[in-house]
Protein backbone atom coordinates (compact mmCIF):
# COMPACT_ATOMS: atom_id res chain seq x y z
CA UNK A 1 0.00 0.00 0.00
CA UNK A 2 1.65 3.31 -1.32
CA UNK A 3 1.82 5.85 1.67
CA UNK A 4 3.11 9.94 1.05
CA UNK A 5 3.27 11.87 3.67
CA UNK A 6 4.12 15.51 3.85
CA UNK A 7 6.04 17.63 6.07
CA UNK A 8 7.70 20.74 6.71
CA UNK A 9 4.95 23.69 6.16
CA UNK A 10 4.61 27.00 7.75
CA UNK A 11 4.77 30.27 7.35
CA UNK A 12 7.85 31.98 5.78
CA UNK A 13 8.71 35.58 4.84
CA UNK A 14 8.84 37.17 1.71
CA UNK A 15 11.68 35.92 0.22
CA UNK A 16 13.11 33.59 2.71
CA UNK A 17 12.99 29.51 1.96
CA UNK A 18 11.14 26.58 3.18
CA UNK A 19 11.89 22.72 2.63
CA UNK A 20 9.23 20.34 2.26
CA UNK A 21 9.62 16.54 2.96
CA UNK A 22 7.89 13.71 1.74
CA UNK A 23 7.97 10.23 3.22
CA UNK A 24 7.38 7.15 1.28
CA UNK A 25 6.15 3.91 1.71
CA UNK A 26 5.29 0.94 -0.29
CA UNK A 27 7.11 3.03 -3.25
CA UNK A 28 10.63 3.84 -3.71
CA UNK A 29 11.88 7.01 -4.66
CA UNK A 30 14.82 5.77 -6.15
CA UNK A 31 12.14 4.11 -8.40
CA UNK A 32 9.57 6.25 -9.05
CA UNK A 33 9.18 9.89 -9.63
CA UNK A 34 7.83 11.91 -6.85
CA UNK A 35 6.67 15.39 -7.94
CA UNK A 36 5.06 17.91 -6.13
CA UNK A 37 1.83 20.08 -6.76
CA UNK A 38 0.00 22.72 -5.34
CA UNK A 39 -3.47 23.91 -5.00
CA UNK A 40 -4.46 27.54 -3.44
CA UNK A 41 -7.55 28.22 -2.17
CA UNK A 42 -9.91 29.11 -4.61
CA UNK A 43 -8.08 28.24 -7.46
CA UNK A 44 -7.27 24.95 -9.36
CA UNK A 45 -4.19 22.65 -8.55
CA UNK A 46 -1.06 23.29 -10.49
CA UNK A 47 1.76 20.74 -11.09
CA UNK A 48 4.86 22.31 -9.47
CA UNK A 49 7.15 19.40 -10.50
CA UNK A 50 6.43 16.42 -12.59
CA UNK A 51 7.70 13.66 -15.29
CA UNK A 52 7.09 15.07 -19.00
CA UNK A 53 8.66 12.35 -20.44
CA UNK A 54 11.56 9.39 -19.86
CA UNK A 55 14.65 11.34 -18.55
CA UNK A 56 12.62 14.78 -18.50
CA UNK A 57 11.60 16.72 -15.72
CA UNK A 58 8.73 19.50 -15.84
CA UNK A 59 9.09 22.37 -13.92
CA UNK A 60 5.93 25.08 -13.41
CA UNK A 61 7.59 28.54 -14.90
CA UNK A 62 7.22 30.78 -11.36
CA UNK A 63 9.47 28.59 -9.82
CA UNK A 64 12.00 27.55 -12.10
CA UNK A 65 15.32 28.19 -10.87
CA UNK A 66 13.87 29.05 -6.96
CA UNK A 67 12.42 25.36 -5.98
CA UNK A 68 14.62 22.23 -6.57
CA UNK A 69 13.91 18.60 -5.12
CA UNK A 70 16.56 16.55 -3.57
CA UNK A 71 15.75 12.94 -2.66
CA UNK A 72 17.32 10.68 0.48
CA UNK A 73 17.46 7.12 -1.40
CA UNK A 74 18.19 5.03 2.73
CA UNK A 75 15.21 6.88 4.19
CA UNK A 76 12.95 7.17 1.25
CA UNK A 77 12.02 10.28 1.18
CA UNK A 78 11.39 13.61 -1.41
CA UNK A 79 12.44 16.98 -0.37
CA UNK A 80 10.66 20.43 -2.27
CA UNK A 81 13.63 23.22 -1.18
CA UNK A 82 11.63 26.16 -2.05
CA UNK A 83 13.40 29.34 -2.08
CA UNK A 84 12.81 33.31 -2.69
CA UNK A 85 9.22 32.86 -1.81
CA UNK A 86 6.88 34.79 -3.67
CA UNK A 87 3.51 35.86 -2.98
CA UNK A 88 1.47 33.84 -5.23
CA UNK A 89 3.55 30.84 -3.66
CA UNK A 90 1.07 30.12 -0.52
CA UNK A 91 -1.21 27.01 -0.93
CA UNK A 92 -1.19 23.75 0.28
CA UNK A 93 1.93 21.48 -1.52
CA UNK A 94 1.06 17.50 -2.10
CA UNK A 95 3.68 15.07 -2.82
CA UNK A 96 2.89 12.35 -5.71
CA UNK A 97 3.57 9.53 -7.73
CA UNK A 98 4.25 11.68 -10.92
CA UNK A 99 3.12 9.83 -13.93
CA UNK A 100 4.14 11.02 -17.42
CA UNK A 101 2.33 14.18 -18.52
CA UNK A 102 -0.61 13.90 -20.57
CA UNK A 103 -1.38 14.70 -24.38
CA UNK A 104 -2.34 18.12 -23.28
CA UNK A 105 0.82 19.12 -21.30
CA UNK A 106 -0.67 18.55 -17.65
CA UNK A 107 1.16 16.94 -14.77
CA UNK A 108 -0.20 13.14 -14.17
CA UNK A 109 -0.56 12.05 -10.82
CA UNK A 110 -1.65 9.15 -8.93
CA UNK A 111 -1.48 8.85 -5.28
CA UNK A 112 -0.80 11.75 -2.89
CA UNK A 113 -0.10 12.75 0.38
CA UNK A 114 -2.57 14.49 2.38
CA UNK A 115 -0.72 18.04 1.89
CA UNK A 116 1.08 20.58 3.69
CA UNK A 117 0.40 24.01 4.09
CA UNK A 118 2.72 26.88 3.40
CA UNK A 119 2.17 30.42 4.02
CA UNK A 120 3.62 33.92 3.12
CA UNK A 121 3.52 36.75 5.83
CA UNK A 122 2.43 39.75 4.46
Amino acid sequence: QVQLVESGGGLVQPGGSLRLSCAASGVRVDYDYIGWFRQAPGKEGEGVSCRRSEGDTYWLDPVKGRFSITRDDGKNTVQLQMNSRKPEDPATYYCAISNFMDSYGRCAFGSSGPGTQVTVAS
